[in-house]
């Protein structure tokens, strides 16, 4: 099967072309990156490709003529969504709206989000995929809209709870952690972590199960249909840092930085599996392994980055 992928170099872009190499998918993407090529993966890519560029993706699609198109592609911290609400509806919903109508019949996958069901009773979790939606932010509330638009054009929505691993972005909560803590145990900066609110519970997903959730729905297109992608398990984040803190080893007091807290921050998000499992999609890593990725990735980017100084404290040639 042919697969295009928008976003193909982003966060779980990556993870879902590894894994759709390894099961002998050809594999395109589009990028609004320069970059041409993926390590571990034959995939095809279209570097700088704008979703919001109409005319240049649909002439893409055309070319490449995918029989499934996967749509990562977009803004997704709820955060930063608050200070750029008009970016993230641009580009999560002017650009869905755009990959919709190059894909010209062809099958889509829409990356949705688990933040579009908003505030839900903890009586009434792990959610189920027919509940109706309360988004409680400008990044929730574009991607309820461009489910919308999704659905009515036949496509599949895939709503993501919490993906972990290593080669996520450090305005992540989780990657910011192991950020601090590597630069702790190099001497960089006093043994402080810096943290938001530790209270809000969050379904996590190590990144390469939650390509393998994609992988499964892509093989079992079912046009028109909603699929959480979730564990039914959670934990708060403060327990996802004490786990972390753990598998460094490194001492650091925690303490609360008010930049750092959001404006909204829902409770809880559980997701119900079931739909999904039902296709013989089951988690293989746990939260655990993601954060040791997690740790062996800033560990190893704090070293790289100390032997790129030189003895003046100038970056090296």
């Amino acid at each position: 099967m042919h697969v295009l992928i928008t976003g193909i170099t982003g966060f779980i872009g990556v993870y879902l072309a590894r894994r759709l190499t390894a099961a002998g998918h050809r594999v395109s993407g589009l990028s609004s990156d320069p970059i041409t090529r993926l390590p571990g993966t034959r995939a095809e890519i279209f570097p700088r490709v704008d979703i919001l560029d109409a005319a240049a993706l649909e002439g893409v699609i055309a070319r490449c003529d995918p029989q499934v198109i996967v749509h990562l592609a977009g803004l997704s911290h709820v955060g930063e969504s608050w200070q750029r609400p008009g970016d993230y509806l641009r580009i999560n919903f002017g650009g869905t709206r755009n990959v919709l109508r190059a894909a010209a019949s062809r099958p889509v996958i829409l990356a949705s989000s688990s933040e579009v069901y908003g505030q839900v009773p903890e009586r009434e979790q792990p959610i189920r995929e027919d509940r109706p939606l309360d988004p409680r932010s400008p990044y929730a509330m574009t991607k309820a809209c461009a489910e919308q638009l999704a659905l009515d054009a036949g496509a599949l929505v895939v709503r993501s709870f919490n993906a972990v691993g290593a080669g996520q972005a450090r305005r992540f909560a989780l990657p910011s952690f192991a950020a601090q803590l590597a630069a702790i145990e190099q001497g960089e900066r006093e043994p402080v972590i810096k943290v938001g609110d530790l209270g809000p519970r969050r379904d996590f997903l190590h990144v390469d199960d939650v390509a393998g959730g994609y992988l499964a729905l892509i093989e079992r297109f079912a046009g028109g249909q909603v699929y959480n992608l979730a564990s039914g398990q959670h934990f708060s984040i403060g327990e996802a840092l004490e786990r972390l803190r753990a598998i460094s080893g490194v001492a650091a007091e925690v303490r609360r930085d008010e930049s750092r807290v959001r404006p909204v921050d829902l409770p809880l998000l559980c997701g119900d599996p079931r739909r999904l499992r039902e296709l013989g999609w089951r988690p293989e890593r746990g939260l655990d392994d993601a954060l040791r990725d997690l740790w062996q990735e800033a560990r190893a980017a704090t070293a790289q980055a100390r032997r790129g100084v030189d003895g003046d404290g100038m970056a090296a040639a």
